[in-house]
């Protein structure tokens, strides 16, 4: 069995250790991306649309972390509005996600990568509809 992955946030303290679960980062990271604007979705995979549809949300949903020695690593997985500029959207879910971070667990990030996989436009029946390149 693996040994689970905890991100050490103290250095040199007294009092105890603080550890933080890659999930925990990856929830925040959801959050503060899905608040832009722009952003219509996020891409998650097949079980983390059973899970939505029996009625949990899964805040974490198109967000990846990676530990490595250089730091931490993040991808977003987006689907964008049409009509929308997309280097502008991308820019501000990078400074949305980096300053959520370092407000709530004061973790500096190296990479925020922002993968645009789809474009959300309304149908002419006024339904929303996904248009993924996937």
């Amino acid at each position: 069995m693996s040994e689970k992955q905890l991100l050490n946030v103290t250095a040199g303290s007294t009092l105890g250790n603080i550890e933080i679960a890659p999930e925990v980062i990856e929830v925040i990271a959801g959050i503060a991306v899905s608040e832009v604007a722009g952003v219509a979705s996020m891409r998650g995979n097949f079980a983390s649309g059973v899970v939505e549809r029996l009625g949990k949300k899964n805040h974490g949903k198109g967000v990846k972390v990676e530990l490595t020695e250089d730091g931490i690593l993040i991808d977003a997985f987006v689907v964008v509005d049409y009509g929308i500029s997309i280097p502008d959207t991308a820019q501000k879910i990078q400074d949305n996600t980096r300053q959520a971070l370092k407000n709530m667990t004061a973790l500096e990030i190296n990479e925020i990568n922002v993968h645009v996989v789809g474009i959300q436009m309304e149908s002419k029946e006024g339904e929303l509809e996904i248009d993924d390149e996937m």
